[in-house]
């Protein structure tokens, strides 16, 4: 940090288990990158090619490297490999995996059905090569899955040998564990905690609120996805508490 200041809580350090923030790369250009890198690297742990983007990113090799590079894990959205496995290319997939040297994968359902035993095989089967996040949730709002379905599909999928799991909220932060209107819930999110660590779970929150939610909830070190790269240093500094939103959170009394 660039100075000291007292009763400022601990981030983990790098690399981390624990308060992990991930990024999701919609189309950044090479340049626009080298940019985010450059601001943003000690606060960011994964970056996610968001969705099916990597098919269509000019000078997708460079732009990998780049990140690797720099230290920072890159992986394809959940939705990437759900176009695979609709189109019977699983093994494809891992090729494409070791191509672009990634060892992060993600797996979802968000976009297809697939038999929740026969998901967990897929995790199963890419964990021995690699880290798995797995994503739990639907992109369909009219799909409302009651808390016992959540925390026993987490429970699963972390047995299977995901690393994380992450509680879907799609790029605008509307599904999921959200309402249409963005909002938290609540009762969703603590009832999950009563069973899944919180330390497993990675929640997709792209918007403010959501972020402080989860900061205020869980601590300096929630783990957080779907983060615009333009936020990481807001993000950051509500993390510790230098943000109005937080700026009680972490004073002693």
């Amino acid at each position: 940090m660039n100075f000291s200041l007292s009763q400022m809580p601990e981030r983990f350090a790098k690399p981390r288990k624990e308060g992990i923030t991930m990024v999701m790369d919609k189309g950044l250009t090479l340049e626009e990158a080298r940019l985010f890198i450059e601001n943003a690297v000690p606060h960011v742990d994964i970056v996610k090619l968001g969705f099916g983007t990597a098919y269509v990113t000019p000078k997708l090799r460079e732009k990998i490297e780049l990140y690797q590079q720099a230290g920072l894990p890159v992986y394809f959205g959940g939705t990437l490999m759900e176009a695979f496995l609709i189109r019977n290319q699983f093994e494809d997939y891992i090729s494409l995996c070791k191509e672009y040297d990634i060892s992060y994968m993600e797996v979802s359902d968000g976009s297809i059905t697939i038999p929740h035993d026969e998901k967990c095989k897929y995790i199963e089967q890419l964990s021995k090569i690699g880290t798995v996040l797995s994503e739990v949730g639907s992109k369909d709002a009219a799909h409302i899955i009651p808390p016992y379905k959540w925390i026993e599909l987490m429970r699963a999928e972390l047995s299977a040998g995901a690393s994380w799991v992450i509680a879907e909220a799609r790029e605008a932060g509307n599904v999921g564990i959200y309402r249409g209107s963005g909002e938290v819930r609540e009762g969703l999110v603590q009832e999950i905690l009563t069973q899944i660590p919180g330390e497993k779970i990675l929640w997709e929150a792209p918007q403010k609120a959501q972020q402080l939610y989860f900061i205020e909830l869980l601590g300096a070190n929630v783990n957080l996805g779907n983060i615009a790269p333009s936020e990481i240093i807001a993000l950051e500094a509500m993390r510790i508490g230098l943000r109005g939103d937080t700026f009680s959170l972490f004073l002693n009394n």
